[in-house]
């Protein structure tokens, strides 16, 4: 159920703990914030020597203020921490921002401390931000408890980064962006990052929710949480080069990296992820609002070639189409310009803007209209005349109050469709530009910000990915495999639906001659309880008869003197695709699915995609479909297509039993063959979860959530 945190936003009083009138002190600086607005709530400032601290009188502890508080903000050293909170909640504090630091990023005893005063806080029924963290804002009831004030606006900020916040605060500027709240995570051990994202989504200010992490405590409920908002959830996240520590025990575990998993859970849960603050505002400053492109097809317009063709690339580079207009659009089009002008796609005015600069709002309305386009992107000049670049006048000339009329019909033009523009200016600071984006048209210095803008807002019709985001819960948890072994996980996977080929367990030659007697050759012998069986020479495939399936039994026990092997009938390759599906267990967003190429070339091709597990049959199709080798899929010269609707459902199989599993690390089936008719699992492997050591135990619980 989700917390109630109106105590922490809209306080009935507030009392900052550490006020003081040292500016090096951070207690300074969130008691000259707070004083911002002493008409909205009462403000105490509390100093445990007493006398005046910004010009008021100060309280020497919270029990001296003589009344109730309902916010405390604690920014007093470490050793008196557990105290101050205890007061904080004797004097009927409902909410708590601890600023102190010295806590779970110390190590284990100060994750200990940290974890008895959030339980002390909750069993109290109040609520906590931090500890190690730097304030909180909000805007909307004038609630300043962060060290630097922020402009209003529909951003929601949930930073792990006091800087970041600053930097974005500059960015947001030339876009008329702002922020409706920012909270400093701080080290989440009672209030999470999944809490805020939750009430921020109820909040009716907030209209996008930005987040800057570098752990996610339960990143599948972030994910939930983020895909339940209903308004635009942007991720910056950091340290997502490197893959987790482990020991890869599959060809899973060797390909999954931690950029994948955040990646995957951001798409399954419709989180735009960024990878720098430039990156986050383009996104931002496209999302905040309302108009949504329902397809890939861009026009591209411009009043110089080079702008247009450097547009159209980073249009395609983004995932977009740039087609060709149609007869009718661009007859439309060529009403309003003149012979040099170019109307297939990139739209070009060729010098037509100087002519007519109206002409630029005749081409952005022509194109609105137009059913063939999904999504405007704008480029070049546009912006200069009203700049007074040139010498030709600037606003208040003959083509600068043109373009200034020019850049209000467009912004007329936008306001009545619900096709988004996008623009990119020379000259973005203009009057004309500032005017577009006051309408909501976002308007940037440079193409890559525009296109990725414009890819933020688009919705693609009939993909699985696009549809209205979920994360689906896991199952209950299936009883442990007490065997993990090839046969067990065979049987496991059988049970659920999956076709395995006619095998045997053996372990003498009597026994694989009396399989090889009952069914019709080739065949294929397995070494068992090898890591990797085709690297160690385990595997003889396409073994004709029985003389040819016992030779390779004898030399293969020679070499390797395996316990068991397993003799199974051989699938005709040549007929279907191999594909690998696996599942690997992250810490903290559970059960992440790969789908990809297999065989034994799965790790030098890494044509994988990933997903949220389990994952279902639709959701399997648009993995399938998404990867590079696809065309192979629909056959390919002369090769039959196979059945991708039956492959889809055996990859829902596999990773709902993978997802039930919490027993199991990684679990793999590769190759699946996929066949003209149907699927067959060739192998499979399931590793067990090793419980972790106290100390990495610990280590790992430093920065989780307290639930």
């Amino acid at each position: 159920m989700s917390r109630d945190l109106a105590p922490l936003f809209d306080p009935v009083s507030v009392a900052v703990v550490g006020a003081s009138d040292d500016p090096a002190k951070y207690g300074h600086a969130i008691a000259s914030q707070a004083l911002r607005a002493p008409h909205r709530r009462p403000i105490h400032l509390v100093n445990r020597r007493g006398g005046t601290v910004l010009g008021q009188a100060a309280a020497t502890s919270l029990t001296a203020i003589g009344e109730p508080v309902g916010l405390v903000v604690v920014s007093v050293p470490a050793a008196v921490y557990e105290e101050t909170v205890e007061e904080a909640l004797a004097c009927g504090a409902s909410a708590i921002v601890a600023v102190t630091a010295g806590f779970a990023e110390t190590g284990a005893d100060g994750l200990a401390r940290q974890r008895a005063v959030a339980e002390r806080v909750r069993a109290a029924g109040a609520v906590l931000v931090g500890p190690n963290c730097l304030g909180i804002a909000d805007n909307t009831t004038e609630l300043y408890l962060a060290s630097d004030a922020f402009d209003l606006g529909g951003v929601a900020l949930l930073s792990q980064s006091g800087n970041l916040a600053l930097e974005l605060q500059l960015s947001f500027a030339p876009h008329g962006l702002g922020f409706s709240r920012f909270v400093s995570l701080g080290n989440q051990s009672d209030v999470t990052l999944v809490d805020l994202v939750e009430d921020c989504a109820r909040h009716e200010a907030t209209q996008a929710i930005a987040v800057y992490a570098e752990d996610f405590g339960d990143g599948r409920a972030f994910a939930a949480a983020a895909a339940a908002a209903g308004k635009a959830v942007v991720l910056l996240s950091a340290g997502r080069g490197s893959a987790a520590a482990r020991s890869a025990a599959s060809h899973t575990g060797a390909l999954t990296t931690s950029s994948d998993i955040v990646a995957a859970a951001c798409r399954d849960a419709g989180v735009e992820l960024v990878r720098t603050p430039r990156e986050m505002t383009a996104v931002l400053a496209a999302v905040v609002g309302s108009r949504r492109a329902r397809g890939r097809r861009v026009a591209v317009f411009t009043d110089g070639g080079g702008h247009g063709v450097v547009a159209a690339d980073a249009a395609e580079a983004a995932g977009f189409d740039v087609p060709e207009l149609g007869a009718q659009v661009q007859n439309r089009l060529a009403a309003h310009l003149w012979g040099p002008s170019a109307l297939g796609n990139p739209v070009d005015l060729a010098g037509m803007g100087e002519q007519d600069p109206m002409s630029y709002a005749n081409v952005v309305r022509t194109l609105l209209d137009a059913d063939e386009v999904d999504a405007v992107l704008m480029t070049g000049y546009f912006g200069g005349y009203s700049a007074d670049s040139g010498g030709l006048g600037g606003a208040q000339g003959s083509l600068g109050a043109a373009e200034l009329a020019a850049a209000d019909s467009i912004a007329r033009a936008v306001r009545a469709s619900p096709k988004p523009v996008v623009a990119q200016s020379m000259y973005p600071d203009a009057p004309s530009c500032q005017t577009m984006q006051a309408a909501g048209i976002p308007v940037f210095a440079a193409i890559e910000d525009a296109a990725r803008a414009l890819q933020a807002v688009v919705v693609m019709v009939g993909d699985v990915a696009g549809g209205a985001a979920a994360i689906d819960p896991l199952p209950e948890p299936a009883a442990p495999m007490t065997d993990t072994g090839y046969y067990a996980t065979r049987a496991l996977l059988a049970e659920a639906g999956v076709r395995f080929p006619a095998s045997a367990e053996i372990c003498d030659e009597d026994a694989l001659r009396s399989f090889a007697r009952g069914t019709s050759g080739p065949f294929v012998l397995k070494a068992l309880h090898l890591l990797h069986k085709s690297d160690a020479g385990g595997v003889a495939l396409n073994l004709a008869d029985e003389e040819a399936l016992v030779a390779a039994y004898r030399e293969t026990h020679a070499r390797l003197t395996a316990s068991s092997y397993s003799v199974e009938e051989m699938a005709d390759l040549g007929g279907g695709v191999e594909l690998i599906v696996g599942v690997n267990r992250d810490p903290r967003f559970g059960p992440i699915a790969m789908v990809g190429l297999g065989g034994v070339f799965t790790e030098v091709l890494g044509d994988v995609a990933f997903a949220l597990a389990p994952v279902s049959a639709a959701r399997a199709e648009a993995m399938l479909r998404g990867l590079r080798c696809a065309a192979l899929l629909d056959g390919v010269r002369g090769r039959p297509a196979v059945d991708v609707a039956a492959a889809a459902k055996a990859i829902e199989q596999i990773t709902g039993v993978a997802a039930a599993h919490h027993d199991i690390a990684e679990f793999e089936v590769n190759p699946l063959l996929a066949l003209p008719s149907g699927t067959l699992a060739l192998d499979a492997r399931a590793v067990p979860l090793v419980p972790l050591s106290p100390s990495e135990q610990a280590l790992s619980e430093q920065a989780l959530p307290e639930h």
